[in-house]
């Protein structure tokens, strides 16, 4: 094995796939309640998006424990869902219709929840020693975003004579 190889391997995250699984699983359920209360679409349908979606997950968190190369998950994941959703790949057809019955903005909800709940101590010490300072920008990132939104929004129906 060559060094490069070797060094490669060291960096590669020891994933705990029991873990894994069990923390998607409870993941899916609160994905599932959202998806179901959210954009109401049948709890069945729903279900079946949502093993199809933990299936495609756990394969490509396979991969990446056992792989003989290092990707990180994440590209593992996409890459299996991209390659299961191909139109010659068997079964294609059938994945995609699962998949189309859940919505991904439901998903979306309680990860950015859960995102804004995980602020590091490392954050909030950073936030201290910044103060009035990160306040400003921080206003004034947001002004910025809102007023491009804005403009884009307004070039956009001008475009089309609403």
């Amino acid at each position: 094995m060559s060094d490069s190889a070797i060094a490669m391997e060291r960096t590669r995250p020891n994933i705990d796939l029991a873990d894994h699984a069990v923390t998607l699983i409870i993941v899916c359920l609160v994905g599932l309640v959202m998806n179901t209360v959210g954009p109401a679409i049948p709890l069945a349908d729903g279900f079946v998006g949502m093993v199809v979606i933990y299936l495609i997950t756990m394969v490509g968190l396979l991969l990446t424990r056992f792989a003989p190369f290092y990707l990180p998950s994440v590209a593992w994941i996409s890459l299996v869902g991209i390659v299961a959703t191909l139109p010659w790949t068997p079964g294609s057809e059938w994945i995609v219709a699962q998949a189309k019955s859940v919505n991904f903005l439901a998903l979306a909800t309680p990860a950015l929840a859960y995102a804004g709940f995980a602020i590091a101590k490392k954050e909030i010490e950073v936030a201290k020693h910044s103060g009035w300072k990160l306040a400003l920008v921080a206003c004034l990132v947001f002004l910025g975003t809102y007023a491009g939104s804005v403009l884009v929004a307004e070039l956009i129906l001008r475009l089309q004579g609403a």
